[in-house]
């Protein structure tokens, strides 16, 4: 039966070539789609790693052409901002950070460790900036008072990182070297809870806080403050708050924002993608499933006389069902053989590295259910017609 399937398909290739090449692309477009959605879903159930709710984030922009120059007075007055904000009582913490969560720009570290290449992100956080964002700490300490006097820097790791650096052992005061050019000894003080700065939709990484101080001249002021302000703060507090930044800083400007307003930003650019390959996928849907329905339609009409002989032979409705239905699996399959071959290759040659083996196939067989769905769907009529053919119009034929 099969072997006939692929004999009565064969037969028709030029008008079917047009259709197998439709759903060859369409897959394609269908396993990029999928696996975004499934890559979100995935990584949506995991823990942030951080509280964003009542957090706002004060952005300073200090007039400056790149963040790498500053000078002891912008280092003085972001420390006078940091005091300002002590005073209001609707303030329960505040932090100085580099990146913020949900922000834009990040500081990326790349090093050899024990011939493994590994990658980071690197924060540059105040001490105050696990208690704002109420991190979870896992082992060891966070950045206080008592780094002051040491004689190397201190870091703080996430979990994820602790493993590629050090495996199961433990990490606390052993030195490594995250910077190429590296001018004094780093050791790990800590280890905090996988860290997503950018979100619910993307996946865990390996994050690096390094301690700032605000009355150092040599360290970079940060570019952010975070506050985290008790619940019910209200718009007026907000330009109380504005008006004492300008009044401390008068040449600088300042951009406040819930976090939970950038949340929203950054799922929506996130989303984006997803949005214009759906719209993709399901412009070639539509298109598949019209052209499978207008090729059955006219196969079905062209082959009344061989319809109507099997029928005058005994074959039942349900037969004949199961043959367009047949047929229009075996057209399917041709077109995703192919697919499956080329989306195969992707994790083979390691070219898709953020996406985990089980997202990619959990992606693969959602855009195959869905394409073998709307090709039954597109047959059941044609395939309805075929069984009203009668014997009588098989004669009237000849």
């Amino acid at each position: 039966m099969i072997k006939h399937l692929f004999k009565l398909v064969w037969n028709r290739k030029r008008s079917n070539l047009l259709l197998m090449l439709e759903i060859f692309f369409s897959f394609i477009v269908l396993v990029a789609v999928m696996t975004l959605a499934a890559y979100y879903q995935d990584n949506y159930g995991r823990p942030l790693g951080f509280v964003y709710e009542n957090v706002w984030n004060i952005g300073i922009d200090m007039n400056t052409a790149t963040d790498d120059v500053w000078s002891a007075e912008m280092v003085s007055t972001t420390r006078q901002l940091f005091l300002a904000l002590q005073d209001f009582p609707e303030i329960e913490s505040a932090c100085g950070a580099l990146s913020t969560p949900y922000g834009l720009g990040s500081r990326q570290s790349v090093n050899e460790f024990k011939g493994r290449r590994v990658e980071m992100e690197v924060n540059e956080v105040t001490d105050t900036f696990l208690q704002t964002l109420n991190l979870q700490l896992l082992a060891g300490r966070w950045f206080d008072q008592t780094d002051d006097a040491s004689n190397w820097k201190p870091v703080v790791i996430n979990q994820r990182l602790s493993r590629e650096l050090f495996g199961h052992d433990d990490p606390i005061g052993r030195p490594f070297e995250p910077w190429s050019s590296q001018e004094e000894e780093v050791r790990v003080i800590g280890v905090i809870s996988d860290f997503r700065r950018d979100g619910e939709f993307v996946g865990p990484g390996n994050y690096l806080f390094e301690r700032k101080r605000l009355d150092d001249p040599r360290n970079r002021p940060p570019a952010n403050l975070l506050i985290k302000v008790r619940p019910g703060a209200s718009a007026a507090f907000e330009e109380r708050l504005a008006a004492r930044l300008e009044a401390v800083a008068r040449e600088w400007s300042f951009e406040i924002q819930p976090l939970t307003h950038k949340r929203e930003v950054a799922m929506k650019l996130r989303l984006v993608p997803v949005i214009l390959l759906g719209l993709i996928a399901a412009f070639l849907m539509i298109m598949v499933g019209l052209g499978l329905v207008g090729i059955l339609w006219q196969n079905v009409t062209q082959r009344t006389k061989e319809i109507g002989l099997r029928r005058a032979k005994g074959a039942t409705a349900a037969a004949i069902h199961k043959q367009i239905l047949g047929e229009t699996l075996v057209l399917t399959s041709l077109g995703v053989v192919l697919g499956v071959i080329l989306v195969v290759q992707f994790p083979l040659l390691d070219l898709i590295s953020t996406v985990s083996v089980k997202v990619y196939a959990q992606g693969v067989l959602l855009a195959l259910l869905v394409l073998y769905g709307l090709t039954l769907a597109a047959s059941l009529y044609p395939s309805w017609l075929a069984t009203k053919v009668r014997p009588a119009q098989a004669l009237h034929y000849e």
